[in-house]
């Protein structure tokens, strides 16, 4: 059976294009940096087939794609904003609504010891088929209603079924967490915290601009991790940070390092803190001395 621990903690660009609420394709901005042959070579990191068990993975498009997985709502809002607290980590497979003797047949088949993520590559509707079946991370508010009530009422690792108006569901959730946090914070409100030595100390910055971009203007404190070597120091991110302590990103104007910690939030990093407006906004709201460009 599908374990949590036998599981990446991102899906395939496959599912992340479809679930942009979810999985965040990371979208780089207009800077020059961003050429096609970069966004192709990236988005390869991603592959099922090159990657090994629990590295991460990350696609890459030169727009977001803004279609929305049939049972997952496409919208996102920083910050934790659910009533229930968790996140769950769920599959499933999806049959017609005119299927329901195939969906008996399948749960037959699952209670006789076979694996729902084996009967999703083969018999689902969803584009998650090739993931078999896997949905990733979700929270209250991210799928639609009946998937949601059974979902978030549903035993650990136990197989249920539910209807939706996408046809019949057999879901399974095989794990639970605390719902991690996600928000923008404010220039003159990150200039005060890095006004106490201690901050800079206990919390970890991150810095995802390019290094001709942090010769012009940066701050103290900061590890530089460029957007562009992703494929070098994302899949030891959380050998070099502390997913359980608080991380803030900053990029120029607060859109990559967007993406960047949305993306840390699927690695489990409990609390991550964007720089809203980036450097930019820092050096224009809160300290002069910081040079624009």
């Amino acid at each position: 059976m599908l374990r949590a621990s036998h599981l990446p903690l991102i899906t395939s660009p496959t599912l992340s294009a479809l679930k942009l609420s979810l999985i965040p394709i990371l979208s780089l901005s207009s800077h020059s940096s961003s050429s096609p042959s970069h966004l192709h070579k990236l988005s390869t990191l991603a592959s099922p087939k090159s990657r090994k068990p629990n590295s991460p993975s990350i696609g890459f498009k030169r727009l977001p794609t803004m279609v929305g997985h049939p049972c997952l709502k496409a919208s996102f809002s920083s910050g934790s904003g659910s009533v229930d607290a968790r996140e769950i980590l769920v599959q499933h497979l999806l049959v017609k609504e005119d299927d329901l003797n195939l969906l008996l047949e399948l749960q037959q088949r699952i209670s006789a010891g076979e694996d729902l993520s084996d009967l999703a590559v083969e018999h689902s509707i969803c584009p998650s088929k090739a993931e078999g079946g896997m949905l990733g991370w979700v929270r209250k508010g991210d799928m639609v209603p009946e998937f949601e009530e059974a979902a978030f009422n549903a035993p650990l690792n136990k197989v249920v079924r539910c209807k939706t108006k996408f046809g019949w569901h057999l879901l399974q959730v095989l794990s639970d967490r605390e719902e991690s946090l996600l928000q923008d914070i404010q220039p003159d409100e990150f200039h005060v915290k890095m006004q106490d030595p201690k901050f800079v100390e206990e919390c970890q910055l991150i810095d995802v601009r390019e290094p001709d971009e942090v010769a012009k203007a940066s701050l103290p404190g900061f590890e530089v991790l460029p957007l562009r070597q992703f494929g070098s120091w994302g899949p030891e991110i959380t050998n070099k940070f502390d997913p359980q302590k608080d991380t803030y990103v900053m990029c120029h104007h607060g859109m990559r390092s967007l993406q960047v910690a949305k993306w840390l939030q699927t690695q489990g990093f409990k609390r991550v803190f964007n720089v809203a407006g980036g450097i930019h906004a820092y050096a224009v709201k809160a300290d002069p001395s910081i040079p624009t460009y």
